[in-house]
């Protein structure tokens, strides 16, 4: 009897170590992704993993992040290498999307055709952002669930090709949520303040918070700042206000996020549940 019962408690113990090391070996990407998508994905904790030439960070837990482009056609290939060595290579299919341009009049013509020495500071001040959203931060905020920073109507979505005053410019990097000056703007998940100036010459007040492993927001137009490089923030902590600062025709908070240099779009972020 007692011979039994210890081999049916060695049996269960077995099995959950199999069923424990099956589960450390999953790997898990979405089939198909979307143009702009953020996609969280997961591999066996001490897996090797590149995406589009670059080294992937993983977490101590198998979490892994990558941006997929506006322009990106697919399919995307992920290659994983195993801790034994061995080696899976993904294909993502990735759906494409409708860009409608989007014509946006009344902006001051200066921000439009600025002249040749605004121009050399508005590179100065965009390769200064471009610099931080290359930090390849070690926290994992990124794999929260991320939150609308302020309330109101969108404005303006990701994606489509902006005509400023009649003259066409770049597809529009963000989301805009109109709302009234002075409205607090609050983090959309946690993350560390890599950059936050209040007079940029196109957006503005502006800052950028790192989510890590390359993923960070941007928040634009604001009429206050409330945070300092360096500050950590938690989810729904207040970062400034809602303004109109830079080349904008009125109150609305510009938020913007990519994985490095890649742009991604913040709604759909915004429907991950995990």
């Amino acid at each position: 009897m007692r011979s039994g019962l210890l081999a049916c408690l060695l049996g269960i113990a077995a099995a959950g170590a199999a069923a424990a090391a099956d589960e450390a070996a999953r790997i898990v990407f979405p089939p198909r992704v979307s143009q702009g998508a953020l996609v969280v994905g997961k591999v066996p904790p001490g897996a090797s993993v590149h995406y589009a030439g670059r080294a992937l960070r993983v977490s101590p837990y198998g979490s892994v992040v990558f941006g997929v482009g506006r322009d990106e056609r697919g399919p995307l290939t992920v290659t994983v290498d195993h801790p034994d060595r061995s080696r899976r290579e993904l294909r993502i299919e990735v759906d494409a999307r409708d860009w409608p341009v989007e014509r946006v009049d009344g902006v001051p013509p200066k921000t439009v055709e600025p002249p040749p020495e605004i121009a050399e500071r508005i590179r100065r001040e965009q390769a200064r952002v471009a610099e931080v959203r290359q930090l390849d931060g070690t926290n994992t905020d990124f794999a929260s669930a991320f939150v609308q920073p302020v309330g109101g109507r969108i404005s303006g979505r990701f994606g489509r090709q902006r005509v400023y005053n009649g003259k066409p410019g770049s597809a529009h990097s963000g989301m805009d949520v109109a709302a009234p000056a002075g409205t607090p703007v609050a983090a959309p998940a946690g993350g560390v303040v890599t950059f936050a100036d209040p007079d940029l010459y196109l957006t503005g007040g502006t800052v950028v918070l790192d989510h890590g492993y390359g993923v960070s927001s941007n928040f634009l137009h604001l009429s206050r700042i409330d945070v300092a490089v360096g500050d950590r923030v938690e989810q729904g902590g207040v970062i400034g206000a809602v303004g109109a600062s830079g080349r904008a025709t009125g109150p609305h908070l510009h938020w913007g996020m990519n994985w490095f240099d890649v742009r991604i779009d913040p709604q759909l972020v915004l429907q991950r549940t995990r």
